[in-house]
Parts: C-alpha cells; structure tokens; sequence
C-alpha cells in the first residue's frame, strides 16, 4: 500500500519520533492530522509540511490522556478529510523510579498516556478505519515484552497497549484491518528527558548513551516501511529480537541479565 493521499492521523507529532514520522509520512505524500499538546510547536510543524512538500496537513491540539480530547481529534480528522485511513498512537511519556519509591500518581499518568491515550484514540477512529480497511498503529516498546527496572508504569502500559492491540487485531481479523505494533529499540528522543522521576518532576538528562541509540528518524522509516507493508509487529533492534526470543526460553537468566545491564546506567537506581 503506497501511502500518497492517505489521511494519516499522529499523536506526539510535536517533537521525537511523532515529529520524524510527520516529516517521513509527508516525504512519501501523505495528508496529516497531527496532534500533540504543544500547540505553537505543532502548528510550526504542520506549516513547514505544506510548504516543502506540497501536501496537507492540520494541527489539532490534543491531550489524549483527556477522552473528549481524543473524541474531537477524529472528528476534526472528518470534518477535515472526510475520511481516515491510518492512525498511528505515538504519543507516550516515561518515568524512572523504584517501584518501592514512586508516587503512584507517576503511574497513573504514565498509563493515562500511553494506554488509555492509545484506547480512546483507537475507539474513537476505528468506525472510520474499518470503512477504508486502514491501519491502526501503537508505538510501543521492547518495554512491552520485558519488565525493565524503574519502568514500572512505563513497561505496564506497554504491556497493556501489545495486549490490547492483539485483541483489536484478532476481533476485525475478517474485517479488512491493519494492526501494527512498532517496537523501536532504545531511541535518541527527547521522551527519557521528559521521563517523569519518583515525584511527578520531570527527569531532565538522560541517563543512557544517546549516541549508541537508534535515531527518530530511522524509527519513523521503519515504520513508515511497516504500515506500506501492513506489517503485524516490528521489532526494530537485534537487541530486541534477543530479548524477545530469550524472554520466552530464558526468562530467569535475562532477569539477572537485564538488572546487571540497568545497574551500570549512569546515576543507577540499582546497586
């Protein structure tokens, strides 16, 4: 499927690898909604979009942890375009924090973002999608098939979107729909400097090696690739395909594994 005059929904598409998709998406001619919180930068963004590259786009300002915000996001995409044929749930936020130390309240926003965002936006649009046999698409993680330390929230709710995505695809298995989970390694983005820390705060400095990580950019073709393809899972590192299949054959040995990886990150929450 190429994706020239296809009506693309993105949420996070202000900055990161919402921001990189909205570029990769318009390069290969398609129609924009763009959602995120940041309006001006949205805005910014829509703007450049049309002008380099001749296609059209809107902004709508979107907070999808808000249902009713989600709710008007597809129909401004109607009212718009008439129509919708892929919606990619890219928004998501971070933490770092030891279970034993957080603020519940950092979990509870995780989740509201990540899980409940990609749930209202899917329920929201999915009338649409079903009627031009679309895509329907959740940014995850490798966070989703492997607990990592002081990810708590950040894992479940990854967890939750790959199991919620599975069931989405099995019901409309006869009915013409795409589902794509996008799992991206480790990402050079801005999402770990807005991690939240154990007390809501935002986090600041990453604390990973950023050079060593995939870029924004090479996440977005992948995926770009991926929906063209209407491709099911994407796992996009050799480092995640290694944890996946160990996962399943060796889960206690990746345990150790995994805290001896976390415990040398800079400024460790493990010891």
């Amino acid at each position: 499927m190429k994706l020239t005059d296809q009506i693309v929904i993105i949420t996070g598409a202000s900055s990161g690898i919402g921001k990189a998709l909205a570029i990769e998406f318009a390069k290969r001619g398609a129609n924009l909604v763009l959602a995120a919180r940041q309006y001006v930068a949205l805005c910014e963004l829509t703007e450049t979009l049309i002008q380099q590259y001749g296609i059209k786009a809107v902004a709508v300002q979107c907070d999808v942890s808000v249902e009713e915000d989600c709710d008007q996001l597809i129909k401004q995409a109607i009212l718009t375009y008439g129509k919708i044929d892929i919606l990619i749930n890219n928004a998501g936020i971070s933490m770092r924090a030891l279970f034993n130390d957080v603020d519940l309240k950092v979990l509870k926003t995780v989740m509201d973002v990540n899980f409940w965002g990609t749930v209202y936006c899917t329920k929201y649009a999915l009338p649409h999608i079903l009627k031009t046999k679309g895509s329907v698409v959740g940014v995850s993680s490798i966070a989703g098939y492997k607990g990592l330390p002081g990810r708590s929230g950040y894992s479940a709710s990854k967890f939750a979107m790959n199991g919620f995505l599975d069931v989405l695809r099995i019901e409309n298995l006869k009915a013409g729909l795409h589902v794509m989970t996008a799992c991206p390694g480790f990402t050079a983005s801005n999402i770990r400097n807005t991690a939240l820390a154990k007390d809501g705060s935002q986090q600041g400095e990453s604390t990973l090696e950023e050079e060593k990580m995939m870029t924004a950019e090479e996440v977005a073709k992948i995926i770009a690739d991926g929906v063209e393809n209407r491709t099911r899972t994407l796992i996009m590192t050799g480092q995640g395909k290694l944890t996946v299949t160990l996962n399943k054959f060796f889960p206690a040995w990746l345990d150790k594994l995994v805290y001896k990886t976390f415990a040398k990150e800079k400024d460790a929450l493990l010891k």
